[in-house]
């Protein structure tokens, strides 16, 4: 069982000299995944790298699992650590590590190692080649390979030696927090929980949205946006989800407005809505999972009159991925099942027959008026009574 980690970092790793704050933000976030863990952890930051400790038992396999989900970190090795970095000791562990950690010694391997205890009697390349001739001898059936080996044996020389083989991936991307925080329109679909995903991993903490609309649309659904909240907090850390009653608004424009200007109209008073709860919570933009040409009110042009009623920067991640690049992020993250059940959300059930693909903004600004008469009280009314939802993985 090992007792400790090495986790590596990579776009912090060219940040200049406020890379410290990213560095102490990446600590934070691996310590809000550990304390989901039964156990002790302590979390050590030392130049280019954090350490993890554990101080008892604990779950191997949720550990590793937790500290993949966190943002900032690329990769995650389980190390021994070696407290005499004595050359004897040394070579002596690294080669016991070996005999431990592989059933047979009839491998491939490649020794590399990074030496940043600059008073270290021997050079990075000395440890190399010295640790490798030992090994060679140790284990008659090993053979070295520097080009493709089978085996990585890494070396890290600090105040202690640290030697690891394995390298789980992370999630890389930068550390929540570092940039902000912006309002995710979420549906039931599988775009916007993606789209959520890629705009966190920037290091942006998230709020959400999500239009609900009784009783055209069930408990149930709005239970699956509770639920891909869920999914996706594993990542971005705890979620608002703000439900906003939008039938009595879907219903005005639906008997006001042309058909084929539904979608659109009610797409306006959605970001209308979002941003004003953007504002309210310190948000500095809205994500949404709009892929050009996916749907009618996804071209280039409904995207623009969609725009024209924000202040605020919208993200559009998924702007120019096709269907099946969003499906296999949604597989990855684990929100394509949820994403999938079949409960229909306040979009699909008030989509026109045959909505307009290039919608004219002039057109649709006078389509509105036909509105003036209550829809600024209607909209007031929604965003007094949203129900919010503090979501947690």
């Amino acid at each position: 069982m090992y007792q400790a980690f090495l986790l590596k970092y990579a776009e912090i790793g060219i940040k200049g000299k406020n890379r410290y704050k990213f560095e102490n933000a990446l600590c934070e976030q691996i310590r809000r995944k550990l304390d989901k863990i039964d156990g002790e952890f302590q979390v050590i930051r030392e130049q280019g790298r954090i350490f993890v400790e554990a101080q008892g038992d604990f779950d191997y396999e949720e550990a590793i699992q937790e500290m993949g989900m966190v943002f900032g970190v690329s990769g995650i090795s389980p190390v021994e650590v070696i407290e005499d970095k004595s050359w004897e000791n040394l070579a002596a562990a690294v080669g016991d590590f070996v005999e431990h950690q592989y059933d047979s010694q009839d491998f491939t391997f490649k020794v590399k190692c990074r030496r940043s205890d600059k008073h270290y009697p021997m050079t990075s390349p000395e440890v190399c080649m010295e640790l490798g001739g030992y090994l060679l001898e140790r284990f008659a059936d090993l053979s070295v390979d520097v080009h493709d080996p089978e085996v990585v044996i890494w070396i890290e020389v600090r105040d202690k030696a640290y030697v690891y083989s394995k390298v789980y991936p992370g999630a890389c991307g930068m550390p929540l927090g570092t940039n902000g925080k912006a309002m995710l329109l979420l549906s039931g679909g599988i775009d916007s929980p993606v789209a959520g995903y890629m705009i966190a991993k920037r290091g942006v903490f998230i709020d959400a949205v999500y239009f609900h609309a009784p009783p055209y649309t069930s408990e149930r659904a709005k239970q699956k946006v509770v639920d891909l909240a869920k999914l996706i907090a594993r990542y971005t850390g705890p979620i608002r989800l703000h439900v906003v009653n939008f039938t009595d608004i879907q219903l005005y424009i639906y008997e006001q407005c042309p058909h084929e200007e539904l979608t659109i109209i009610m797409r306006r008073y959605m970001m209308r809505i979002a941003e004003t709860l953007a504002e309210q919570n310190n948000c500095l933009g809205l994500i949404t999972g709009e892929s050009i040409g996916q749907v009618a009110s996804q071209t280039m042009h409904s995207l623009a009159a969609t725009n024209d009623v924000c202040h605020l920067p919208v993200y559009r991640p998924l702007i120019g991925f096709d269907k099946q690049d969003i499906v296999n992020i949604s597989e990855k993250i684990g929100t394509f099942e949820t994403s999938i059940q079949p409960f229909e959300d306040c979009c699909t059930i008030f989509v026109a027959k045959h909505p307009v693909t290039r919608p004219e903004v002039q057109r649709i600004r006078q389509s509105e008026k036909n509105l003036e008469e209550k829809i600024d009280e209607m909209v007031q009314t929604a965003l007094d009574t949203i129900e919010v939802i503090e979501v947690d993985s």
